[in-house]
């Protein structure tokens, strides 16, 4: 079955009240690209100016990063703020901790005047052991560096073996659909339109651009791409950050397993949180075990790792859900809110929020509002995508498009191993093989018993895709664009659906 997250599952998002039309308008000063917290946060505040404001969302409101996030709205972020320090200056790392306060401040703040619900917690980053406790006290050190008043915690009082940790009081979590919720429902109030089921597929022009997408084109003054990603190959931005995917599972349990918000140090980190749900009670979340997109073998045993992991400490726990979602990290480690190209004011992109999007997204989006309206906020600099703190990316990126061209040729000589038929043995399966001297051809059997046959060959540039066994998709292990079984288009940077493949015997 089709992973859902928790947030999306119970959403009561009422999506024909916020489709304004279901026609494209010829024209808006602004569209935004990308329904998320990003997308929303900006459309609501451009809206409010009198501008008029039209949202342009693919599948619906959610449906990307922001509807499977844990939902943290912290500015403890794991080990974050250190590893930022390791690239750049003291200031560099301030200005981040106060675009993110500035984020939270303000997210919190609607939340408060639209009654939108929320838990005050404590943040923890904790070492699950020896070598962890190093990391952990260097984001100590740092984050108080920055301003932060963090303190260490020997004994974090969980269930299972860890090293102690860092404790950052007066931090939140939230639901990220009811805020979605309350954004779109602002947005609309105040004018603006949010127009779903529309892919963009292209910019064109400026001054003013146009908005190419699969119902037609629409002009604007200012175009906003807050899709993580930019689905523009222009600047590059697809060379110079990662996609990560990471899984989540909520369990029902008798009583809240834990009281504040933890994320462990080291490459196999885990996530914990906990939920209240009407129906079911007490939630917890645990999350973690994530990968480069597309570059994994089983996605389904990544999420069979923290089920196990979480049964060895909480036995009596029920799952309820279990989701993944995807977001970018910059080969600098910054997010990214500004203009496409450095001389493409009309363009703007944000992304790169290293799966802290609650604060960076609405940072991102209080940016970009600024640069729109004329406004001038002192920590936006650091957002910038074309300034000289991107040198400090420049090994990280080098290595991760030397990994992206050793998938590349790895891509068109896996499937060798599967030359002849390679037809899925059940439904839910998909398999990857050539047919002869032509490309590689992707087979899938939905879950309904329905199969595919598309080209296996991802229409962004090229890689060759993978399938993924816990989300029945196609994954590409170059940039990150995800395909449905039937080859069409589920998250970007492609813009295209997997084109047909030869059909049986062909």
């Amino acid at each position: 079955m089709p992973l859902t997250s928790l947030w999306v599952d119970r959403s009561r998002l009422d999506e024909p009240a916020l489709t304004e039309a279901p026609e494209l308008p010829a024209r808006s000063d602004v569209v935004v690209v990308g329904a998320g917290i990003t997308g929303l946060t900006a459309a609501l505040l451009l809206s409010r100016t009198g501008r008029s404001v039209t949202v342009l969302e693919a599948r619906h409101v959610g449906a990307g990063t922001t509807g499977g996030s844990t939902a943290k709205i912290s500015l403890l972020q794991g080990t974050r703020l250190s590893t930022l320090g390791r690239k750049h200056g003291p200031g560099v790392v301030r200005r981040y901790v106060e675009a993110n306060r500035e984020g939270q401040a303000w997210l919190l703040r609607f939340c408060d005047d639209h009654g939108v619900p929320y838990d005050v917690r404590t943040a923890y980053t904790y070492a699950a052991d020896g070598d962890g406790a190093g990391v952990a006290r260097r984001e100590l050190r740092t984050a108080r560096r920055a301003g932060l008043d963090a303190t260490w915690e020997p004994d974090l009082g969980l269930p299972f073996h860890h090293e102690g940790g860092v404790r950052l009081d007066g931090q939140a979590q939230v639901d990220p659909m009811a805020v979605l919720d309350a954004l779109a429902r602002e947005t609309v109030r105040h004018g603006g339109r949010i127009v779903t089921g529309v892919r963009g597929r292209s910019v064109e022009g400026s001054a003013p651009p146009q908005v190419v997408t699969d119902a037609g084109s629409i002009t604007a003054d200012t175009v906003v791409l807050a899709t993580g990603l930019p689905f523009l190959d222009r600047g590059g931005f697809f060379a110079r950050m990662t996609p990560q995917r990471s899984y989540s599972l909520a369990f029902r349990t008798e009583t809240a397993a834990v009281d504040g918000m933890y994320l462990s140090t080291g490459r196999s980190s885990r996530s914990l949180r906990d939920a209240w749900d009407d129906d079911l009670g007490h939630l917890l979340l645990v999350g973690g075990a994530g990968h480069v997109t597309g570059r994994t073998a089983s996605p389904r045993a990544r999420l069979d790792e923290l089920r196990h992991w979480t049964a060895e400490w909480c036995p009596d726990a029920v799952e309820t859900h279990a989701w993944s979602a995807q977001d970018f990290e910059p080969a600098h480690g910054l997010p990214f809110a500004g203009p496409v190209l450095p001389r493409a004011p009309d363009v703007l992109v944000a992304g790169g929020f290293s799966k802290w999007g609650m604060t960076n997204g609405v940072a991102a989006a209080l940016a970009l509002t600024a640069r729109i309206t004329g406004g001038h906020l002192r920590w936006a600099d650091v957002l910038e995508p074309w300034r000289g703190t991107e040198v400090s990316g420049l090994p990280t990126a080098a290595l991760a498009n030397a990994a992206v061209g050793l998938e590349m040729a790895g891509g068109w000589l896996r499937p060798v191993r599967n030359v002849g038929d390679g037809e899925p043995s059940a439904p839910g399966n998909g398999v990857v093989s050539y047919r002869g001297p032509r490309p590689p051809v992707a087979t899938a059997v939905d879950d309904n018993g329905l199969g595919h046959r598309r080209s296996a060959v991802c229409t962004h540039l090229g890689g060759v895709v993978r399938w993924n066994d816990a989300e029945r998709s196609w994954d590409c292990p170059l940039h990150g664009s995800r395909f449905d079984a039937d080859g069409s288009v589920l998250e970007g940077p492609a813009t295209c659906g997997l084109r047909a493949g030869r059909p049986p015997g062909a």
